[in-house]
This record gives C-alpha cells, sequence and structure tokens, in this order.
C-alpha cells in the first residue's frame, strides 16, 4: 500500500459525490481517483482503478451496493469497502457486513470520523458506528446455521482473535506475537473458516459475542 490512499466514490447523487470528494479534497494523504453513479460502474471502476477503498453507498438503480459489494469482493478479496448509506435498517446492516464491507457509517457522520474510518479501514480495521456494532453483535446472539468446525481454536488463534477484535492489522499481530505476517495471514483464514465467518468485521463481533473482547474495544467512528 502507498502512502497515498487512492478513493472510489460510490453513489447515485452526484450532490453527494462531489460533496464528499470536496471534504476529502482537504486530506493530504487520500485522493479520489474516481466516481460511480450506480453499483454496475462501481464494479467496473474497481476493477480498472483498484481503489484502496471504496466509499460504497447502499440503494442504488442498476444494481445495489450489497449486491457491487458482493462482485467486487468476489473479484478482489482484498478489497477494502466501507458502506457509507441512510439506512441502518437490519436488512441493509446484515448483507453489507455479510457481502464483505469493511465498515459501515451513516451520512449524518461527522466528517472527521468519516476521515478516520477510511484510515481505519485502509489499514484492514473494521470501522462500525457503535449503534451498527451492537446491531450485529445482536444478530450473531443467534443460532449459527451452520454448525462450527469440530477442530476448536487454537490458544494461538484465539490469540489472534481477541487481536482482530481491537483492531490491530496484520503487520501489527505480527509484531505483537513475534511471527511473520504470512503466518499471521494463515491463522487469520484458519480463524474465517472454522467459524464460518466471511470478514475480520464479522470475526470482530464474534470476539464480543463469546466475551473475547469488549465493545469498547472494537475500532468504531467514534475512535
Amino acid at each position: 500500500m502507498s502512502s497515498t490512499i487512492r478513493i472510489l466514490i460510490v453513489d447515485d447523487h452526484a450532490i453527494v459525490r462531489k460533496g464528499i470528494r470536496a471534504l476529502l479534497s482537504t486530506e493530504r494523504d487520500i485522493q479520489v481517483i474516481g466516481e460511480a453513479g450506480d453499483g454496475a460502474e462501481a464494479v467496473v471502476q474497481a476493477q480498472t482503478l483498484r481503489p484502496d477503498v471504496i466509499l460504497m453507498d447502499l440503494v442504488m438503480p442498476k444494481l445495489d451496493g450489497i449486491e457491487a459489494t458482493k462482485q467486487i469482493t468476489a473479484q478482489q478479496p482484498g478489497a477494502r469497502i466501507l458502506v457509507l448509506t441512510s439506512f441502518a435498517a437490519d436488512d441493509k446492516v446484515f448483507p453489507a457486513i455479510k457481502a464483505g464491507a469493511l465498515g459501515y457509517l451513516l451520512k449524518d457522520t461527522k466528517p472527521e470520523d468519516l476521515v478516520q474510518a477510511i484510515h481505519q479501514v485502509y489499514r484492514g480495521e473494521p470501522s462500525l458506528e457503535p449503534s451498527i456494532a451492537r446491531k450485529v453483535l445482536t444478530e450473531l446472539s443467534t443460532p449459527q446455521q451452520k454448525p462450527l468446525s469440530p477442530d476448536p481454536l487454537t490458544e494461538r488463534e484465539l490469540d489472534i482473535l481477541r487481536l482482530i477484535a481491537q483492531g490491530r492489522s496484520n503487520k501489527e499481530i505480527a509484531e505483537e506475537l513475534v511471527i511473520t505476517e504470512m503466518t499471521v495471514r494463515t491463522h487469520v483464514s484458519n480463524v474465517l473458516g472454522k467459524l464460518h465467518l466471511a470478514s475480520r468485521t464479522q470475526a470482530a463481533l464474534y470476539a464480543l459475542k463469546e466475551g473475547l473482547a469488549s465493545l469498547e474495544d472494537v475500532p468504531s467512528a467514534n475512535g
């Protein structure tokens, strides 16, 4: 990753895109490299531009943000998508997180909180508004459709899970546990596989549900 965070703004309202672009233009380490007015265009732009972070609206014509997120993460498993929407309803929050979004903010968030969330998602850390985090935590408290793997998490995998919940990047986890980043990636993959989870955000919230972390540990838009 470069020192400049390259952003793709996806929203069907041009005035919203221009407003976000103007806001981010004041940040020295953030550069808006493209815009998309619907989900279908977002998929194409993401593939062509390879942005570091995608700001994704959810309700759009042609292809909504949830389906666009699914397609983008299928093409680019490492894509970092930060949902920025007006909707906090369950039928938007849960599908977006399950589709692979790493962060979820509402459009009434403060400008400085949006900038902070962009930096968190860029580092591979989940960024959820506290109200959204509580929603997803409640959802995860319901029984899972799939049983957990018969293989329990190892002590090292539990350490990894706790650090994920604290918003640590792979590099920070590697330094903390004195192991390589490649080893961390392997452990993260194993944790997600055993728990049938799709993303680090879900892993962080699972750790909350199991009492391995507190809500204050999970990075949010409010810091």
